[in-house]
């Protein structure tokens, strides 16, 4: 007896991030993005282990050796080597944990603890909302790096330091972002229905709030991991970071700047390696806020 056809077919509504990641993946730039933010998650995880050569070990016998596409190139040392002898390739992959890795640890301590603060700050009234919001005006005043150049002025020079006073110059950014994101969405008429339901203040936050913070966290941990890339390989350049030899990228521009013009690839690659981690963070984070707008609207 043949099977009756179903008449009523099922419809598979897809979750929103089902739907956020369909838009995502069209998008080519956001996709060339998250590529490279996963080699840089790569380097940054394995360098040890993908750096064909120790990133302190000098060659006297390589000084200035140009890149291997070069006349003068050596394919042992695929991107040349600097006045010490020691590979720009091994250094570079090193240095992602240094600049990249720190600067995601330093975002995501400055998104916890600015995210906390914002949010308690968005769901209270009265004078404690109106101190933060005067606070958050003086502090953000302020531009970021000059902020972590005065903690580390402070302090004292170091990579623990920088670390730390990034993240301090950072957090007032965090807690606007979500300050204001929050005093928004209480605002919102559904928030009035919650608590006519009679939820109480966790419901709010849990169901009310939270769920429509997506678009601010995404943008602001874009800008912010790209404000922490920057802060760190500024100070560094300024010798107030980490120190020689460590291969920090901001450290190894400012140790290459005397031979831009005998060996400019000692310059440009580090330069160079900055930029494009700069750029693949903030594809990405484009992407992913240009989706979730869509899926949200």
């Amino acid at each position: 007896m043949p099977s009756r056809a179903n008449i009523y077919p099922e419809l598979k509504v897809r979750s929103p991030l089902e739907q956020a990641w369909e838009l995502f993946r069209k998008n080519t730039l956001a996709m060339i993005g998250l590529w490279g933010l996963g080699f840089l998650t790569l380097f940054t995880l394995l360098g040890p282990w993908l750096a064909p050569h120790p990133p302190y070990e000098q060659f006297s016998q390589a000084l200035l050796l140009p890149p291997s596409w070069a006349i003068d190139g050596n394919i042992d040392f695929f991107l040349g080597t600097d006045d010490l002898g020691r590979d720009l390739l091994s250094r570079l992959i090193m240095g992602a944990r240094l600049t990249f890795g720190n600067g995601v640890l330093v975002v995501l301590v400055a998104l916890l603890v600015g995210g906390c603060i914002g949010i308690l700050g968005g769901m209270s009234k009265g004078l404690k909302a109106s101190i933060l919001n005067h606070l958050l005006d003086t502090l953000l005043s302020i531009p970021s790096l000059l902020l972590a150049i005065i903690f580390v002025a402070i302090l004292g020079p170091g990579l623990f330091n920088t670390l730390l006073a990034i993240t301090l110059a950072l957090t007032p950014q965090f807690i606007r972002a979500t300050y204001n994101a929050v005093s928004d969405e209480m605002q919102k008429e559904y928030i009035t229905a919650l608590r006519l339901d009679g939820a109480n203040q966790w419901r709010i936050l849990r169901f009310g709030v939270l769920p429509n913070l997506s678009d601010t966290i995404v943008s602001q941990t874009t800008r912010g991991l790209s404000a922490a890339i920057l802060d760190i390989t500024a100070v560094g350049f300024l010798g107030l970071g980490a120190q020689p030899p460590r291969p920090e990228w901001g450290a190894m521009l400012s140790d290459a700047v005397d031979l831009i013009y005998l060996s400019p690839w000692t310059v440009i690659l580090p330069g160079l390696a900055i930029l494009l981690s700069v750029l693949v963070v903030n594809m990405v984070g484009e992407g992913l806020r240009q989706a979730i707008n869509e899926v949200m609207n």
